[in-house]
């Protein structure tokens, strides 16, 4: 696979913030530049979630995820909802590939409008404009007809929607394996190598 210089990732106010972590970590594991947004009430959802309390401040959570995850100097950059000179923001800097996860419907209808009205939903929109890959990883279930229709508009603009929906053919054993399951496909479309899952038909 060709490896992406820079992704983006935007964590919002659904649940399943453990799969966009993990992301988050598999990404700077890899070696990838990750551009990172995340919404008010994602901090809540993390909290609930995770007991992983996001700070208000950008700079914070940089720093706090840098050490967490062993990021290199410059390889991980935070940006809050309202930073609009962030380079993401424009058609002119776009990241290689985006992914919001989680996608809340909230989110997930605004970029199938073309709101804008906050740097995740821009650089969602710029991402798609530009003709790089947008991945959604929309958490909610049931879908309500007005969900499908805003999902079905964005894949026919190019978007991939991407359920977590973790399969069983590997046994999981845990939580975590059924979180990497559905990280691991989110890695699959954006193009990073990884060792999260035993790949159907490869054997034992």
């Amino acid at each position: 696979m060709t490896q992406l210089k820079t992704i983006a990732v935007a964590l919002t106010g659904a649940s399943g913030m453990p799969y966009g972590i993990r992301l988050v970590e598999c990404l700077l594991e890899s070696g990838v530049r990750v551009q990172l947004l995340y919404s008010q009430v994602a901090q809540i959802v993390a909290k609930q979630e995770m007991d992983l309390a996001l700070p208000a401040r950008a700079a914070e959570l940089q720093a706090e995820f840098s050490r967490r995850f062993g990021a290199q100097p410059g390889q991980l950059e935070v940006y809050g909802r309202e930073e609009w000179f962030a380079p993401l923001a424009s058609g002119s800097s776009p990241p290689d590939a985006m992914v919001i996860c989680p996608c809340s419907m909230g989110t997930l209808a605004a970029v199938a409008a073309g709101l804008a009205q906050n740097l995740i939903e821009r650089a969602a929109d710029v991402v798609m404009k530009e003709g790089r890959k947008l991945v959604l990883v929309p958490r909610e279930t049931p879908f309500s007809a007005i969900h499908l229709e805003n999902m079905l508009r964005l894949a026919r603009a190019g978007a991939v929607i991407l359920p977590p929906n973790p399969g069983f053919y590997n046994h999981p054993q845990s939580v975590q394996d059924l979180v990497d399951f559905v990280v691991a496909r989110v890695l699959d479309q954006i193009g990073i190598e990884h060792q999260l899952m035993r790949r159907w038909g490869a054997g034992e």
